[in-house]
């Protein structure tokens, strides 16, 4: 009932206000005692309230350097933690040192226009202690915009909004060697039938969207590749991005055929959504919400016996959601 009461109180205050005017308003005398002035608690208050800015303004900071500097993810639970203790400290002085307390016996008349202006005079009188209020308010506003921007800064790790451009960048172009997890190139005669490998381009930086590709051998006469794919190829070895086209999954699993009735051939699989993908035909979709294959990158063999790309990929990197409306194609080789 008490939440309800002051509920209530402000409605009432908000009504009469234009009538009442910022005062006591017609009625001689306070309801609520006078308060007496605290200045110490108030700068208390804005202290409290600047130092929670503080730390909502460093989540900011710790969220843009997260990836630049590998700051722990525990620093923004921190920031975040102690920017909303600070805030609920400062409540709490407001509540214990510069706010009158009135409570009303018995239950609120709903009816009474008179009583409802009495309610909004308590609400107004239970201010009185406050004597800098300027300072309190800007305090506030530059602790609630702080927050309000670190509530909102998690978003643009949705994507980008303007600058789509990053999008469209590959790190392999042709003759970029495979190098494994631990940048050992790797050969061609390593590459043995079923088995599934991660490869990335030698020297570029493992986590871009473009860099990772799934690496398997199968029988030279078992490949029906797209037009324009001769001798993507070498030696029955075939190279796909790892990203599936679905919702942007790692392809992690490597399905072989241990019942031909049922699984035929071998197929590169999602374990998010399950999407399905044949390597022998261009890791065309056999099952699964994914709407395209996945992106097949050439390549050839050097005369160490080294896996080189031939090119770029065949169509843009990504799910499928970054395709609407634009080209499948790679337009871009960062230099």
């Amino acid at each position: 009932m008490r939440l309800w009461r002051w509920v209530l109180a402000l409605a009432a205050l908000l009504a009469h206000r234009r009538s009442s005017g910022s005062g006591g308003g017609p009625h001689d005398g306070r309801i609520v005692p006078e308060a007496t002035p605290s200045p110490r608690a108030e700068v208390v208050v804005a202290i409290l309230l600047l130092i929670a800015a503080a730390f909502a303004a460093g989540f900011v900071a710790a969220y843009g350097l997260l990836g630049a500097q590998r700051l722990p993810n525990e620093l923004l639970g921190v920031c975040l933690g102690l920017s909303l203790l600070f805030v609920a400290a400062a409540f709490v002085v407001v509540a214990k040192r510069l706010v009158v307390t009135e409570e009303l016996e018995e239950e609120y008349p709903v009816e009474h226009p008179e009583e409802q202006e009495a309610v909004a005079r308590i609400v107004r009188e239970s201010g009185s202690g406050f004597t800098r209020r300027r300072m309190l308010v800007g305090a506030g506003g530059l602790a609630a915009g702080a927050l309000g921007l670190a509530a909102i800064t998690p978003a643009v790790s949705l994507g980008p909004i303007w600058d789509t451009g990053p999008l469209d960048e590959s790190p392999w172009r042709r003759g970029r060697r495979l190098v494994d997890e631990n940048d050992k190139p790797m050969l061609a005669s390593d590459i043995e039938p079923d088995t599934f490998y991660t490869a990335f381009p030698e020297g570029a930086d493992k986590e871009f969207i473009g860099s990772s590709v799934v690496v398997v051998r199968l029988s030279p006469s078992s490949l029906r590749l797209p037009p324009g794919r001769r001798g993507w190829a070498p030696y029955g070895i075939v190279a796909y991005s790892k990203i599936c086209t679905h919702a942007g999954c790692a392809i992690a699993l490597y399905r072989k055929p241990l019942f031909p009735q049922v699984e035929p051939r071998p197929e590169l699989v999602c374990p998010c959504h399950y999407s399905t993908f044949d390597p022998a035909t261009g890791a065309a979709v056999t099952y699964g919400p994914a709407g395209r294959p996945l992106p097949q990158l050439p390549l050839m063999v050097d005369a160490a016996g080294y896996l080189r790309a031939a090119g770029n990929f065949s169509e843009r990197v990504g799910p499928g959601w970054w395709n609407v409306r634009r080209p499948p194609t790679f337009v871009r080789t960062p230099s």
